[in-house]
């Protein structure tokens, strides 16, 4: 059975019951592709010094019915775009030096028919705790005009997440990448207080020696830095057995969790995702099976996929170097809401498409820097 319920915002939601990471100048010397099917970076040695209710479980689809998602963006862009261009070039500079299967599928994808890469979306994970959570990295985006949308709740991953639409700004047809159509973006942040004393402690214990370097997030994530101190092995460890999430941010930082590939706006036959899915693999690519490679929102529009994790070795503070998670790929094709399903294709616009997020479909994308993901073997 399914209900309708719709907010005064105009959203509708459809209920069913049921220190651096310092990798050096991030030099690698060699890429291969394991048994596990994962990609692993074999580092140089120069490494430095949804709604959530009690009782029944309901998964939650968000419909956009307002004005502000039928029509074109209603903010402008505020500053500078140069400066703030740089500032996401930069961002996904550190992402592609660290993460070579990234790099390897957008140069594959664009080599198709000489295609461009627009971005569906920018996310990033952080510690709500101290000030360093969701508004230390939103600052950056909501001063150039970006608008705070619905968000969105992960219970049993004691996560919440908000994500930002672009405001309105010309680009040219040539632009790609982060040139390109500005990407949403999607914050997450770990609910530091539903955590265990001890995972607690060790993640208080890293923010608060960050000191402002929260009012830095966005510096961070473009040099690729941590704004805290390395953490020991244990501790990476210790965090791991309760939150793979809060492991990951702890040796990764504000570092891009993963960029999406709108695959609707591409030019060849990989606009269709299952075509684009079937690409990635056949080139040797391992995809996130958790929920099934292709994650579709209730509605049926919203259609998501993402490669697992590449993974890097890293030196903690008591010297140990150890395999640890980075990030991936996603991929996310928009379909045309209903009432728009007439239009003739040369004519439908980003706005006549399905927006926003689905928190069944991010929960199982959160899985690509699993050790579940990451150490399966491709069958």
């Amino acid at each position: 059975m399914e209900t309708l319920m719709k907010f005064r915002s105009g959203i509708f939601l459809k209920s069913a019951s049921s220190s651096s990471i310092e990798f050096s100048r991030l030099s690698y010397s060699s890429v291969f592709r394991s048994d596990s099917g994962r990609n692993f970076i074999s580092m140089k040695s120069e490494i430095p010094r949804n709604l959530f209710f009690q009782g029944k479980s309901h998964k939650f689809s968000i419909v956009c019915g307002s004005k502000d998602h039928h029509g074109p963006p209603d903010s402008s862009f505020q500053g500078s775009e140069s400066f703030f261009r740089r500032g996401l070039e930069a961002m996904e500079m550190v992402y592609l030096n660290r993460n070579p299967t990234a790099k390897a599928i957008l140069e594959l994808v664009r080599s198709i028919g000489d295609d461009r890469i627009c971005y569906d979306h920018f996310a990033f994970r952080t510690f709500g705790v101290n000030g360093h959570g969701i508004d230390s990295m939103a600052k950056f985006f909501t001063d150039f005009g970006y608008v705070q949308r619905e968000e969105l709740r992960f219970p049993a991953k004691k996560l919440k997440a908000f994500w930002f639409s672009p405001p309105s700004i010309p680009y040219s047809d040539a632009g790609t990448g982060a040139n390109g159509p500005l990407p949403r973006i999607f914050i997450s942040e770990l609910l530091v207080d539903q955590m265990s004393p001890e995972a607690q402690k060790i993640i208080r214990k890293h923010t608060e020696l960050s000191g402002n370097g929260k009012y830095h997030a966005a510096l961070a994530s473009a040099l690729g830095s941590l704004t805290w101190e390395k953490p020991s092995f244990t501790e990476f460890q210790q965090l791991a057995r309760e939150s793979e999430y809060a492991a990951w941010t702890l040796v990764n930082g504000y570092a891009l969790n993963h960029v999406t590939i709108s695959t609707h706006r591409l030019k060849s036959h990989l606009r269709k995702i299952g075509s684009l899915n079937q690409f990635i693999e056949q080139k040797g690519f391992n995809l996130n099976s958790e929920g099934g490679v292709l994650k579709v929102s209730p509605d049926g529009l919203l259609l998501q996929s993402s490669t697992v994790a590449d993974s890097t070795s890293f030196q903690f503070s008591d010297g140990i170097i150890e395999s640890v998670p980075c990030s991936y790929i996603e991929f996310a094709e928009r379909l045309v809401l209903p009432e728009f399903k007439n239009l003739p294709e040369n004519e439908v616009k980003e706005f006549h498409r399905r927006d926003g997020f689905e928190v069944g479909n991010a929960d199982k994308i959160f899985e690509s820097t699993s050790r579940d993901q990451l150490t399966r073997r491709v069958v």
